[in-house]
């Protein structure tokens, strides 16, 4: 028997030009099917009687026959139960969401026993989405606790290392501990660049050494962009007077501050 996927995948039924059918709607279908009313079935997917009522009315509209017969009113909200057709959606569903989860866990075997790469870390790095233009990778090296916040040190590859204060219910509630691969989120414009010859002290506590390997100018300000570690990169939002300033070109050597409270951590 195969051992159960440490990764999960969500599954979407959509037809050209239609809308998608996914877990959040079969699973109104069966609290429908549970309570027999549009109100206890929305109260138990937490959505509202309209938000409910809306999305059978769209899945109704899906399928040749209804999948939910309704009438509106009554002391309860009005009465809601599945039709056959109904019916068999949630199961097709269900065997087809089956059949993908051993089917991913049969990959994720596969790519297991061929890569020292575990895959759920990787997978979870594709699915990432962030506003942060900055998106880093690593592994907690070190967490030191204080009496509100605490600070953790982020190995992202090499030498190179990113630390963030946050609250320490923060880390309880991300799970860091040594050894936990998590994600440092920093905003462009958060990021303050130096010449690494300047020799300069700073308070930032953050100070990653670079070399500028791309710069978008602006009308005000420009992008510059560093290589810092392992082939990892970082792009900082700078006045267009600061790039000229500091006389930045390709291959300029720099260094990237960043105050510790300006990064975001996130896990998976």
């Amino acid at each position: 028997m195969s051992q159960p996927s440490s990764l999960s995948a969500g599954l979407v039924l959509r037809r050209v030009g239609q809308s998608a059918v996914g877990a959040e709607r079969i699973a109104l279908l069966e609290a429908l099917g549970s309570h027999g009313s549009i109100t206890g079935a929305a109260a138990a997917v937490g959505l509202s009687y309209k938000g409910a009522w809306d999305a059978v009315q769209a899945l109704n509209n899906l399928f040749d026959r209804p999948l939910v017969a309704s009438q509106v009113g009554g002391s309860r909200g009005g009465s809601a139960v599945l039709t056959a057709e109904g019916r068999s959606v949630i199961t097709a569903f269900r065997a087809i969401e089956g059949e993908l989860a051993q089917a991913l866990a049969a990959v994720e075997q596969r790519i297991s026993s061929a890569s020292e790469v575990v895959p759920h870390d990787w997978f979870w790095s594709l699915a990432m989405k962030s506003s942060a233009r900055n998106v880093l990778r690593g592994v907690v090296e070190r967490i030191a606790d204080g009496a509100v916040n605490s600070e953790v040190t982020l190995a992202i590859g090499g030498e190179a290392r990113i630390v963030a204060v946050v609250t320490r219910q923060s880390v309880l509630d991300l799970g860091l501990s040594t050894g936990v691969p998590a994600m440092a989120l920093i905003n462009a414009s958060f990021i303050v660049l130096a010449l690494a010859e300047d020799g300069i002290r700073t308070s930032a506590r953050n100070s990653l050494a670079g070399v500028v390997t791309d710069i978008a100018r602006g009308a005000v300000n420009d992008e510059v962009t560093l290589q810092i570690a392992d082939g990892k990169s970082l792009t900082a939002t700078v006045t267009h007077d600061s790039v000229e300033a500091l006389d930045l070109a390709l291959g300029s050597r720099v260094m990237a501050l960043i105050k510790a409270s300006h990064v975001i951590l996130a896990t998976a």
